[in-house]
């Protein structure tokens, strides 16, 4: 029987989602803990995204075979027990809908971006976001934020391993808040090229230092050249938030 899980992890101590020859993955491990339901079987276990090495996750969404006789409480709890000492849990699970798809059917993908504005290391938060000790302007990089937001060819904001066969996206929302010594990214599409939203922070960064002025962030989006943007923002700062299906995925309370 299919069924959806919703996932919180740490990234750090992973070389991604996806299996790799050399060192863990998110994916290895979930495999890894549902094939003791299986009889020892190993399922193939589908995102709804690819995170990439040190990349965290509130909720992301991923598709496996388990036993129909399961209740989604007693997944929730044989996952997590057999996940045990990775930093990966199950929040919630459910049967998946029929013809549902963890990737291809998501409608709306959201990932936050945190900077630690402040000059002392943010001891406590290390690999959790990225430490800039300049004063940021973060009215500035939310003004130039805007000028991405929209149906635009992102080559300019697109790894150059990127596997996407367009570079054309439409960016729903990219805000720029300030909590205290937090600047607080957040962006929202239906999907997004490899690294766009770390391109998207390292570039608008360069805005709220004053290195750039916010007119540079539409002339680099026009450029369609990855060499006209920002640098890559850490991957420690990035998470994602959240996966949007329609119809949305009903989860037991």
């Amino acid at each position: 029987m299919l069924w959806a899980i919703e996932l919180e992890y740490d990234g750090t101590p992973f070389m991604g989602w996806q299996r790799q020859k050399h060192g863990v993955s998110i994916q290895q491990v979930i495999e890894e803990a549902a094939a003791h339901l299986r009889g020892g079987e190993i399922p193939a276990v589908t995102a709804s995204g690819r995170t990439d090495a040190g990349v965290h996750a509130l909720a992301q969404i991923a598709m496996l075979d388990l036993p129909a006789n399961f209740s989604p409480s007693r997944i929730r709890e044989a996952l997590n027990y057999h996940m045990k000492p990775h930093p990966v849990v199950v929040l919630r699970a459910t049967p998946a809908p029929p013809d549902w798809n963890a990737r291809f059917s998501a409608v709306r993908r959201s990932y936050r971006y945190v900077i630690s504005n402040r000059p002392a290391w943010p001891s406590i938060e290390e690999n959790r976001v990225w430490h800039v000790k300049a004063d940021l302007d973060d009215a500035a990089m939310h003004r130039a934020a805007q000028t991405l937001v929209g149906h635009h060819d992102f080559s300019s904001f697109r790894a150059s391993a990127c596997q996407a066969k367009s570079p054309w996206r439409t960016l729903d929302a990219l805000t720029v808040e300030r909590q205290g010594d937090h600047l607080i990214i957040n962006a929202v599409a239906r999907s997004f090229l490899h690294h766009q939203v770390r391109n998207m922070v390292g570039s608008l960064k360069l805005v709220g230092q004053g290195r750039w002025p916010e007119s540079a962030i539409p002339e680099a989006l026009a450029a369609k050249s990855r060499a006209a943007a920002g640098p890559t923002a850490p991957a420690g700062g990035l998470y994602l938030v959240s996966i949007g299906y329609d119809p949305p995925l009903q989860f037991e309370a």
